[in-house]
């Protein structure tokens, strides 16, 4: 049986950085994927999301190590792909050319403003070697994380890993805080996202509400809980073109428009209330 897709690099990946998986939090649409492999996961019948790109998260300062990891990337096949004119540059780490190639981008926390005193936009910082794109509310995927063992026989590596992953909580959190800045594409993959990792821990909300309750929700400003807590009724009270195109995106699952809305409104409620 062929691997998964992207399994082969986000392993390569996951070698590279394992002197950092202390540190370091996969985030985005493998840290959904990952979810899948929690204990207090339930199976499902239906697969994950697949993306060839994955996310990490990094603390704003890591202590100095040799190799940093823009080394150790390096060295374990990735090249660098600048993007954009930001300085330091935007950058994917990849594997193979655009057309088949699995890449990691490397996300840390905007502290403050967006922008400098002189006007200049924050959007990229160096973190122990890399560029890392600075990104609003990035440290509710760094803050308590879960974690999840990565398998011999699931992934291609020489032993079993122990791998940290964005906190679903915080997860469901950031996806909401973020959604009406995101292309309408985005929008749609991202409810798509809340759905089904609502789904993975569709038995354990009270587990969940328990996280949002003690660990996610005190450290959030006031007004982006209650942001937060009101989006069972702003984001999935009525019937929306994104939620729509949601349930498109997930074609040969029957799953309808109005189930989504009406999965993420009672999910949500249930957890952030």
């Amino acid at each position: 049986m062929e691997p998964a897709p992207g399994i082969a690099g986000f392993s390569r990946l996951i070698v590279a950085l394992d002197p950092w998986l202390d540190q370091a939090v996969i985030v985005g649409g493998w840290a959904h994927r990952l979810y899948h492999l929690h204990p207090s996961a339930q199976e499902l019948d239906f697969a994950p999301l697949v993306t060839l790109d994955a996310d990490v998260a990094l603390p704003p300062a890591l202590p100095a190590q040799t190799p940093a990891i823009r080394e150790a990337l390096l060295a374990n096949g990735f090249k660098e792909e600048f993007r954009g004119d930001d300085v330091p540059p935007a950058t994917h780490y990849r594997l193979g050319d655009k057309d088949s190639g699995f890449y990691a981008e490397f996300l840390t926390p905007l502290t403050g403003s967006e922008y400098t005193r002189s006007g200049k936009r924050k959007a990229t910082a160096q973190v122990a070697g890399v560029n890392s794109q600075q990104l609003p509310f990035i440290e509710l995927l760094l803050n308590n994380p879960w974690t999840v063992e990565l398998r011999v026989e699931d992934f291609e590596l020489a032993a079993p890993k122990v791998v940290r992953v964005a906190n679903p909580v915080g997860f469901l959190a950031q996806k909401i805080l973020i959604h009406q800045k995101r292309s309408a594409e985005d929008q749609a993959r991202d409810i798509l996202y809340i759905h089904d990792t609502l789904q993975v821990f569709g038995a354990r909300l009270d587990d969940l509400r328990d996280e949002w309750t003690r660990r996610v929700r005190p450290g959030l400003h006031s007004r982006a809980a209650r942001k937060i807590e009101t989006a069972h009724a702003w984001l999935f009270g009525e019937m929306t073109d994104a939620i729509r195109v949601a349930a498109a995106i997930a074609a040969g699952r029957r799953l309808t428009p109005e189930a989504v809305r009406q999965s993420c409104q009672y999910g949500l409620q249930q957890i952030m209330r």
